[in-house]
C-alpha cells in the first residue's frame, strides 16, 4: 500500500460519479465505458457526438492530470504489448458477454440497486481476485 493517496482517489471517485450523474441526468444514459465505446465503433443516427466527447473527457482528464501533478513516469508495467492487447481483447469480450463492463454495472447498476449489476459485478470483482491471486 505504499502508492495509498486517499486524497487523489477521493477526487477521482467524486469525478466519477459526477460525470456518471450528468450523463444521466442531461442524457438518460448510462456512463458504461464498453457501451459508450461500443455506440461510436457501431453508431447509430444522433447518438454520436455526446459517445466522442465523453471519450474525449476520459483521455484529457488522464493528459490534465500528468499537466497538474508532474512526471507520471513511475507508472509502470512488466507485461508486454501482446499481453497487453490479448488482455484488452478479453475485456471486451467478458464485458459484451456481461452486458455492460464495471463502469457500467459497478459504478452505475449498483448504484440504481439493479440486482443483475450487483450479480455481474461481484462476478468481475471475483474473477479479478483471484486472477491476480493465481497469477
Amino acid at each position: 500500500m505504499e502508492n495509498f493517496t486517499p486524497f487523489s482517489a477521493l477526487i477521482g471517485g467524486a469525478l466519477i460519479g459526477l460525470s456518471a450523474s450528468l450523463l444521466l441526468i442531461l442524457k438518460g444514459r448510462i456512463a458504461g465505458i464498453s457501451g459508450i465505446v461500443n455506440g461510436v465503433l457501431l453508431p447509430q443516427t444522433g447518438d454520436l457526438g455526446w459517445r466522442i466527447l465523453f471519450i474525449v473527457g476520459l483521455a484529457l482528464g488522464g493528459l490534465i492530470y500528468q499537466l497538474a501533478i508532474g512526471d507520471v513516469s513511475h507508472i509502470q508495467t512488466s507485461a508486454s504489448t501482446l499481453t497487453l492487447v490479448i488482455a484488452g481483447l478479453l475485456i471486451g469480450v467478458g464485458s459484451t458477454l456481461g452486458s455492460g463492463c464495471t463502469s457500467g454495472h459497478g459504478v452505475c447498476g449498483i448504484a440504481r440497486l439493479s440486482p443483475r449489476s450487483i450479480v455481474a459485478t461481484l462476478v468481475f470483482m471475483s474473477t479479478a481476485i483471484l486472477t491476480v491471486a493465481l497469477f
